[in-house]
């Protein structure tokens, strides 16, 4: 039997969880010990990650392994479920992806605890530059139901978040007809009149996908897609903390009108997640490692994902919205499992729980939590040596 112990960030109580085989058998509160400066929480969740350490989810060239080497690469950093995002693509491809994910994922208890649904971003998005982003315009596209339920079949329902641009030829009756079948329909990438923001969120939208982010770079200062969905109580809206994507003062803005239980911590991490500086390719487009870390399209203030995980988004929130630890981590855990209807994330440890957890310290200084463990299933796939 492993134990495993720690402060639990959401009382500052000191816990010993045992665990037997996947789960946890016994939680026991302990007397206080100043030996122990560990945290230990439910491992954070990702809802959208394209790829990283140079392996990507829309490429021609995935291979099954990659999936499981994503997934320990990202342990150590504290991710310990997350959604396989592929974005803008040909059908050809989307199709030859999402059944990769399934098969592979179908053949390894590790990826299906880990991999709980794959987000499809675009193709259905706006085609404008800015509002676009890195997406390849050649496949930019309107809806589909067609297409839609032919995903669905390769990956066998496993898509659980369609991302889309409301403006689009057809979008009101994909939302209403997708929304139906239990997925998240997402609003991003797009240039919708706030009228048009409205009607996709009484079609069955429930999220904004990173709200602000996917945006062209001037836009009117009042009547824009971003304040009716900054407004709109029916959506919540996944952010990106990584002070690249939003300057600390909207992330203290979209904290105040949404409220924490209306918010999701995402990276958007980008296949050169990890990568040094430098000029690359992501698909057919060339983006740029720059010197501070970012990524983005060379020459441009548009940015191309992000190169940071959410152990270094959680203390850039608890910065900026001037939250505790305990709160900034509910967005990457029971927030983000709310929103794919995961039952499996208990925060406070309940006996028979999947033990999926991560073991953390952090001084007030550092930019990223520093991973000393993380379990999935009861199965450690990281720790600090």
């Amino acid at each position: 039997m492993l134990t495993v112990r720690g402060i639990s960030p959401f009382d500052n109580s000191i816990i010993e969880l045992d665990i037997n085989s996947s789960c946890i058998a016994k939680k026991t509160v302990c007397s206080a010990n100043d030996q122990i400066r560990a945290y230990v929480s439910p491992g954070f969740i990702d809802i959208q990650v394209n790829g990283y350490m140079g392996m990507d989810y829309s490429s021609a060239t995935l291979q099954p392994e990659h999936l499981e080497s994503m997934v320990r690469s990202m342990a150590a950093t504290g991710t310990t479920q997350h959604c396989p995002t592929i974005v803008t693509a040909s059908q050809d491809r989307i199709l030859r992806n999402l059944e990769l994910i399934r098969t592979t994922r179908d053949a390894s208890p590790l990826l299906q605890h880990a991999i709980p649904g794959i987000h499809v971003e675009g193709p259905y998005i706006s085609g404008a530059d800015g509002a676009r982003g890195t997406h390849d315009a050649a496949f930019v596209r309107n809806p589909d139901l067609n297409e839609f339920k032919e995903w669905q079949d390769a990956a066998k329902g496993l898509v659980k978040i369609v991302t889309l641009a409301p403006e689009t030829k057809g979008a009101l009756r994909f939302i209403e007809e997708v929304a139906a079948t239990g997925v998240v329909v997402a609003i991003g990438h797009t240039q919708a009149k706030p009228a048009e923001i409205l009607k996709a969120v009484e079609a069955g939208a429930r999220l904004s996908t990173h709200l602000g982010n996917g945006s062209p770079t001037m836009i009117n200062r009042l009547r824009n897609h971003i304040w009716p969905q900054l407004a709109c109580d029916k959506l919540v809206a996944s952010i990106i903390t990584d002070g690249d994507h939003l300057p600390a003062e909207v992330v203290k803005t979209y904290t105040r009108a949404k409220g924490l239980d209306r918010l999701v911590l995402i990276s958007d991490v980008a296949p050169l997640g990890g990568f040094k500086k430098g000029l690359y390719k992501w698909g057919n487009v060339d983006v740029e490692v720059f010197d501070d870390g970012h990524i983005g399209l060379p020459g441009t203030e548009i940015l191309a994902g992000a190169a940071h995980m959410l152990d270094w988004d959680i203390l850039h929130f608890m910065k900026y919205s001037h939250v505790t630890l305990a709160q900034s981590i509910r967005l990457c855990t029971i927030n983000a499992a709310k929103l794919l209807n995961l039952s499996s994330v208990s925060l406070d440890f309940a006996q028979g729980s999947v033990a999926t957890l991560v073991s953390f310290t952090y001084d007030t200084h550092d930019t990223a939590l520093q991973i000393e463990k993380t379990l999935i299933a009861g199965q450690v796939v990281f720790e600090h040596q």
